[in-house]
C-alpha cells in the first residue's frame, strides 16, 4: 500500500498504537521505549521537556517525533503533578522539536466532578500548554502517555 492510499484514519489509529507497541510496558513505567515497530521512523529520540515552575515529573517527562507513512506526529509521555486551577504552561519542548503549526491533544487528568481529561498543546515556540483547569474544578495531574498528534 502506498503512502497515498493510506487513509486518514488507519495513520491515526497506528501513530495511538505506537507509544504502547513502542514502550512495550504499563504506561506510567519509567522505562526507556524499546525500538519503534516496523513502518514507524524515529525523527527525534525521546528528549526531556523543560518543565514549568510549579510542575512536577511523577514519571519522566519526554518528547519525540516519529513518522508513520510519511506523516510526523509529536508523541508525549511522563506524568505531572500540578495545581493549576487555569490555563497554564505544562513546559518547554526540547529545541530540536519544534511544532511547524499549533498541535493538540487530550491527555486523562485527575476526575474532578466528572472531568477527567485536559486540552494539552505544543505551539510553534515549543511551548507546551495546558487549557480547561478552573478554579472549581482543579488539574491536580496529567498523563502525558496518550498524546500523539500530527505535526506534518
Amino acid at each position: 500500500m502506498s503512502p497515498r492510499s493510506t487513509s486518514r484514519r488507519s495513520l491515526l489509529a497506528t501513530a495511538l498504537a505506537v507509544p504502547t507497541a513502542a514502550v512495550g510496558a504499563p504506561l506510567l513505567s519509567p522505562t526507556p521505549a524499546a525500538a519503534a515497530p516496523a513502518g514507524v521512523v524515529t525523527v527525534v529520540d525521546w528528549s526531556d521537556v523543560a518543565l514549568a515552575a510549579g510542575i512536577t515529573a511523577q514519571a519522566p517527562v519526554q518528547a519525540r517525533v516519529v513518522g508513520i507513512a510519511g506523516t510526523e506526529f509529536l508523541q508525549l509521555r511522563g506524568t505531572v503533578g500540578c495545581s493549576l486551577t487555569a490555563d497554564a504552561q505544562l513546559g518547554t519542548l526540547p529545541a530540536a522539536i519544534r511544532p511547524p503549526k499549533t498541535t493538540r491533544g487530550i491527555c486523562p487528568r485527575n476526575n474532578n466532578t466528572g472531568i477527567n481529561a485536559t486540552r494539552v498543546d505544543a505551539d510553534t515556540a515549543g511551548r507546551v500548554m495546558v487549557y480547561g483547569p478552573l478554579a472549581a474544578n482543579p488539574v491536580t495531574w496529567i498523563q502525558l502517555d496518550s498524546f500523539s498528534s500530527v505535526l506534518r
